[in-house]
């Protein structure tokens, strides 16, 4: 019997209404006039809610869920987060702005990125929000700033460990790497801090991303909690916050499954008890982007043209990887792979077509599927791109050949 290929999972969190897909409540066709033009961005804000509540059920109660803004940006999605989500993570002096309007406390949101500028420093010191700090400089730098401004920074030390996220989509530690403090250099760096006006939190230690083995999460965040227990002993106070960082994952591509969060959660219980009885003082938080929002999204885009070319079918479209860069496989994809996609004015239609979906740029980059069988378009379908709620439009090179822009809608 001849195996079949492998298939993306089902995007089972939309459903169908008179052969439209539905979106918040509504058909697509009427989500293209609500924004006015395609392409857009849609997020569904009750699969948004829905995935924290799921994800809280899932994880230790006492547990903090911190929102890592750069995955969406988007203000609309972020004055959301904040209503459900414990605090928010910043990684510049612009989403700091946009998480300081929404109602989260400032001591409950923090910075992290490599290349932080003094007067991004200064703005985050002012904002009275916890710096990750990020290399010994950058200490020295956050001490200037504290005495010029004579307020106390908040800061962790972001930790590069010695070990990684195993299966990880990107790895952020382990080994040299430009995000963190290496964790051999953190005790030196912690008895700096004794010497310095600088009021210490505790740790942020983030080692990967987009993972979708719990066994892999379960190994990090357990060494994770270990090395900071390791470490209590050389802090210059107790430990208040320590960032266990995210790491979940969502599928995008054939032969994926989703991450078993149950697992992982079981587990991190386990570990926190334990935690309890070390460092005491310490709240225990995981900091997720993608994982919250990524599958709540769509990128939607028309069909402008449908041609022939020696014997395969192209839908051209009015977007493409200038609003969506990592569907086109030119964001972390070392062999491109389809996002899943449908026809979103024909989810019911059962006759299929191989064909491939491009976008308006003069480069055959610009393809946002390949070879994929999907329901026979025409001019005027709407093409959807599932699995685009996290890292899409504010990821891409938007002003690309100067195209149109996208909208983004919250539904």
């Amino acid at each position: 019997m001849k195996n079949s290929a492998p298939q993306h999972v089902p995007m089972s969190q939309f459903g169908t209404r008179n052969n439209n897909l539905v979106i918040g409540g509504i058909e697509l066709p009427q989500v293209v006039e609500r924004v006015g033009q395609t392409p857009f961005y849609a997020y569904d804000r009750k699969l948004i809610t829905q995935r924290v509540t799921d994800l809280r059920n899932a994880m230790p109660e006492e547990l903090k869920i911190h929102y890592a803004m750069k995955a969406n940006p988007m203000p609309a999605v972020v004055q959301h987060m904040a209503a459900i989500t414990d605090g928010l993570d910043v990684a510049s002096a612009g989403e700091m702005k946009v998480a300081l309007d929404t109602p989260i406390p400032a001591g409950n949101i923090s910075m992290a990125g490599p290349g932080k500028r003094p007067g991004e420093l200064r703005q985050a010191v002012a904002a009275g929000i916890t710096i990750n700090v990020e290399s010994a400089n950058e200490l020295e730098e956050l001490a200037n700033q504290s005495e010029h401004l004579g307020i106390t920074a908040n800061i962790a030390i972001r930790i590069n460990p010695a070990f990684e996220l195993k299966s990880s989509g990107m790895k952020m530690g382990g080994g040299p790497k430009q995000f963190g403090i290496d964790e051999e250099q953190v005790p030196n760096v912690l008895n700096r801090i004794k010497e310095l006006n600088l009021n210490f939190k505790g740790f942020h230690i983030f080692s990967g991303s987009q993972n979708l083995k719990a066994d892999s999460i379960i190994d990090a965040q357990e060494k994770s909690i270990a090395l900071a227990i390791q470490l209590t002993d050389d802090c210059p106070s107790p430990i208040q916050k320590l960032n266990i960082g995210g790491g979940y994952g969502i599928p995008y591509f054939p032969g994926e499954t989703h991450l078993d969060v149950g697992r992982v959660g079981d587990t991190l219980a386990i570990r926190m008890q334990e935690a309890k009885e070390k460092i005491p003082t310490a709240e225990i938080i995981i900091e997720l982007g993608r994982y919250l929002v990524g599958e709540a999204g769509i990128y939607v885009t028309q069909i402008i043209d449908k041609k022939t070319s020696r014997g395969q079918v192209f839908l051209v479209c009015d977007g493409g990887l200038h609003h969506h860069l990592a569907a086109s496989g030119n964001f972390g994809q070392v062999i491109r792979k389809n996002y899943p996609a449908a026809i979103a004015n024909k989810m019911d239609l059962k006759t299929t077509e191989k064909t491939n979906i491009v976008g308006p740029l003069c480069t055959p980059l610009d393809t946002l599927s390949d070879k994929m069988d999907l329901p026979e378009a025409e001019v005027g379908d709407f093409v959807v791109i599932f699995q685009s709620g996290a890292y899409g439009f504010t990821a891409s090179p938007i002003a690309f050949l100067t195209q149109p822009n996208a909208q983004e809608i919250l539904i």
